[in-house]
């Protein structure tokens, strides 16, 4: 019912881009701290059109085989994109095998999942789609199921110049869409650009967590992470293999990507495999309960041992990465919901 009230709005629209001579080159906004390492491929350019497509798709349960999951059933906005689960549910009610990671700063990214399996983000929106345990329906199909829907084929014709509808048209949509979702609006960015006084908790965070803590050597720098992969002492053997599965290498036993710490009170639980319940969890790891292993990260010199004020001062900090209005951004949310402004050209 959804969609069918906005199918006239859309069509609209549409037609308006049908009339152009192609699509929108859209430039993506972010702070200079940020750097202009990003990553787009030449056959994917960023559109308004080609975006906006992938804000609808990212939201489409069609492309489910049960007709009720889409990308946002696992990535929910309010919670930075993660669902608050320890293992997401698929189409066939099967968890999942890791924890769901939070989708913000994609652009800059170049390998995906825990074990950093998938170059570039089309590759990456494949796996979730055609899995047979998370949405489980075949490109192709899905491609068919949009074509008969008579709200996709005029947009899809104004992102990538053709009505006839395919997956590899679906998967840049969404990698498009994506790599909008840009976090830079925290307290800790609006530190960075010398807006905001950080409190005497949030400054002592600071100081622990490029000082002491080591915490920066893997989730420094404005974005706090690294496109590396590290064991970080939650066992001494790791039951699951973590990037040795990709690299086959006995030394990436246990090592998993080091993900981005923005919005990181959103998106509990913690951990490849969501054993840490809490932030609280996560900090009371790093400073009492790492376990010693033959593959744990070099930057790691056992527990930090942190007194109770010092904790505290480690979560204001961590908190400081909240990141209110990406969590609102209307440009970012369910665009069946939205008002007739802004059902199709937000960006």
């Amino acid at each position: 019912m959804k969609r069918l009230c906005i199918i006239s709005l859309v069509l609209v629209f549409s037609a308006a881009w049908v009339g152009m001579p192609g699509p929108e080159p859209y430039t993506p906004v972010y702070p200079a701290y940020f750097g202009n390492r990003i990553d787009v491929p030449a056959n994917n350019p960023m559109t308004v059109q080609g975006i906006q497509l992938g804000r609808m798709l990212f939201y489409e349960t069609a492309l489910s085989a049960n007709h009720q999951l889409s990308c946002a059933t696992c990535h929910r906005q309010e919670l930075a994109f993660t669902d608050g689960r320890k293992f997401s549910a698929g189409v066939d009610g099967v968890l999942q095998e890791r924890n769901t990671m939070s989708l913000a700063n994609l652009l800059w990214e170049r390998n995906f999942f825990w074990d950093g399996r998938a170059r570039g983000l089309e590759q990456q929106a494949q796996t979730p789609l055609t899995n047979p345990h998370e949405m489980g329906q075949e490109l192709s199909v899905s491609a068919a199921r949009l074509q008969v829907l008579s709200i996709y084929p005029p947009l899809f014709r104004a992102a990538f110049g053709s009505d006839t509808i395919k997956g590899e048209m679906i998967l840049k949509a969404l990698a498009q869409f994506e790599r909008t979702l840009i976090s830079d609006n925290s307290l800790y960015d609006r530190y960075l650009k010398g807006v905001y006084k950080p409190t005497a908790s949030e400054a002592a965070g600071i100081e622990l967590f490029y000082g002491k803590g080591g915490c920066g050597h893997c989730h420094g720098g404005p974005k706090t992470y690294n496109e590396l992969y590290h064991n970080n002492g939650l066992d001494s053997v790791s039951k699951d293999p973590g990037r040795e599965k990709i690299t086959g290498a006995s030394y990436d036993r246990g090592r998993f990507r080091v993900v981005t710490l923005r919005n990181i009170a959103l998106t509990a639980p913690y951990m490849h495999d969501g054993r840490c319940a809490s932030l609280e969890e996560v900090v009371d790891h790093y400073s009492d309960h790492i376990v010693s292993s033959v593959t744990m990260s070099p930057f790691i010199q056992g527990n930090l041992n942190l007194t109770a004020e010092g904790k505290k001062d480690l979560l204001s900090f961590l908190r400081m990465l909240t990141d209110s209005s990406f969590i609102a951004d209307p440009r970012f949310s369910d665009p069946f919901k939205t008002d007739r402004r802004s059902v199709v050209r937000t960006f």
